[in-house]
């Protein structure tokens, strides 16, 4: 006799028990898959954030460092404003003396029968016009101006005789200077 056993049944059984075991190691690697690659996805959005963060706070240094530096250069200019300034202030107090020795000067190189009827001034250079009553008091004046400590040579630019013969009106320029400091007052 021979006995029939039908393995079927069983193959079946254990085909089916491969093909779930099968299905639930590859839903396991799926969701593994899935939370592995939303782990990494995670870090990076974390990292990308953390790097956003650093990046809006360096903009914001940046800015402020920007403004820092506006504002030192607005001061800086400020500053070069106030050192000229400065300079101009002490270039007039110091021009002070010289103004005051340059006109007693002018008055102590008056000649006698001259009179001075306008003084300009540009620069070191001064212009002066007068009247004199004759040719010999108009050279009297040049020479008594060359003498001045605080003029250099005069240099004439015009004589006239005024219509009624009786005067000579002049013109002439002189460049001043400030004389060492043991000729100033």
């Amino acid at each position: 006799m021979s006995i029939e056993i039908n393995l079927l049944p069983w193959r079946e059984r254990a085909r089916e028990r491969h093909n779930r075991r099968f299905f639930v190691a590859l839903a396991l690697m799926v969701v593994s898959g899935v939370a592995a690659g939303g782990t990494v996805i995670a870090y990076y959005q974390d990292r990308l954030d953390t790097q956003r963060e650093r990046n809006a706070h360096i903009q914001a240094q940046t800015a402020s460092l920007n403004r820092d530096i506006r504002a030192i250069g607005e001061h800086e200019a400020a500053r070069e404003r106030m050192l000229e300034q400065i300079g101009v202030f002490t270039r007039l107090q110091v021009g002070r003396p010289q103004t005051v020795y340059v006109f007693n000067q002018l008055v102590e190189s008056l000649e006698e029968g001259v009179h001075y009827t306008q003084l300009s001034r540009q620069g070191n250079t001064l212009r002066l016009s007068g009247l004199a009553e004759s040719n010999r008091q108009v050279s009297n004046q040049l020479r008594s101006l060359a003498a001045a400590s605080a003029l250099d040579i005069p240099v004439l630019s015009e004589v006239e005789a005024e219509e009624s013969g009786s005067r000579r009106r002049f013109s002439l320029s002189v460049t001043q200077h400030m004389p060492a400091r043991e000729e100033a007052p």
